[in-house]
């Protein structure tokens, strides 16, 4: 996919994107917080569609483009540092004494 960044003065930042079979959308965080997804037609550079969504929206979606939830993730890395915590356990001086 390609990406693109864009600092809109006075507005924000604007994310555009072009998947690969050329579909074109965009992302817009105004300064405010306020974010808006906008799609376009195939050729077309004013958007066709404009999706307001509040940050608890925004947060919803991202979590499920994620290709795993968030929950699912940190409980992997929870796992994860309880292995590594208790390797480095098993390797103390005074573990390997007893």
């Amino acid at each position: 996919m390609d990406t693109d960044r864009t600092t809109i003065p006075g507005t924000g930042v604007l994310h555009s994107f072009r998947t690969r079979g050329g579909i074109r959308f965009a992302l817009l965080t105004e300064s405010s917080g306020a974010r808006h997804l906008f799609a376009y037609e195939a050729g077309g550079d004013e958007p066709v569609v404009d999706i307001g969504l509040e940050p608890d929206e925004a947060d919803q979606l991202a979590d499920l483009l994620h290709s795993d939830s968030i929950p699912d993730r940190l409980a992997r890395v929870e796992q994860r540092l309880d292995e590594l915590t208790a390797r480095l356990e098993g390797d103390a001086p005074c573990a390997q004494a007893t």
